[in-house]
């Protein structure tokens, strides 16, 4: 299982918090690279994982200031990019990227 490393840039006024977590794909086919953002939009995008396939779950490992809330983008092998928007990084050892058949999108927590 690979281990990946997204860092963010940390404020010295703001406690750190680090997790590793597990990222599962359940979006119906392979996941060609992943890559995350602070929701709020303040940093741009950094790699976070590479090929997954559909149903396997990747360790990775976060470490950040005080924010919880990040955006999740999902390049599929076919092409298509599938963004999870404010998914929540505290508190959870695993986060499950879904999609339906008919395009919805979600995110469940472990």
């Amino acid at each position: 299982m690979k281990r990946l490393l997204f860092v963010a840039a940390l404020s010295l006024a703001v406690p750190a918090w680090a997790a590793s977590l597990g990222l599962v794909n359940r979006t119906g086919e392979a996941i060609a690279g992943t890559s995350i953002r602070p929701t709020d939009g303040k940093a741009g995008w950094q790699p976070l994982a590479g090929a997954q396939a559909d149903g396997a779950r990747v360790s990775i490992d976060v470490s950040t200031d005080a924010q919880c809330a990040f955006d999740i983008r999902a390049r599929l092998s076919s092409g298509k990019e599938l963004v999870y928007s404010g998914v929540n990084l505290c508190e959870t050892s695993a986060v499950t990227l879904n999609r339906r058949a008919d395009g919805t999108t979600w995110v469940d927590y472990d």
